[in-house]
């Protein structure tokens, strides 16, 4: 009987060591994994602030103005032409295609 109590406490204390050796792996993956995300996290940030900073409409109104003066002008859009290459062909052709309405 002495035996099997002991041999039954030896198995119960390897088992015991191999699961809390397999948590600790565990764990130091899922730490690894969130100073990961912590980084990107912040990089993240750091880009959307940058983003939303450089692209609102009045930092783009400013940027136009304090770099490019009077370069940008302004068009209609259906003035634009789109050029096609049909082998030894050009063609060309509205941008964006107007609509007729029939009245």
């Amino acid at each position: 009987m002495k035996k099997i109590t002991l041999v039954s406490i030896l198995i119960l204390i390897l088992v015991t060591s191999l699961v809390k050796n397999s948590t600790k792996e565990i764990e130091d993956k899922i730490f690894t994994l969130n100073e990961n995300i912590r980084s990107l996290k912040a990089e993240l940030s750091n880009l959307m602030l940058e983003y939303n900073y450089l692209s609102s409409p009045e930092k783009l109104i400013q940027h136009q103005s304090q770099y490019f003066e009077n370069d940008l002008i302004k068009i209609d859009i259906t003035k634009i032409k789109k050029i096609i290459t049909n082998e030894d062909n050009l063609e060309i052709t509205d941008f964006i295609k107007k609509f007729q309405t029939n009245e």
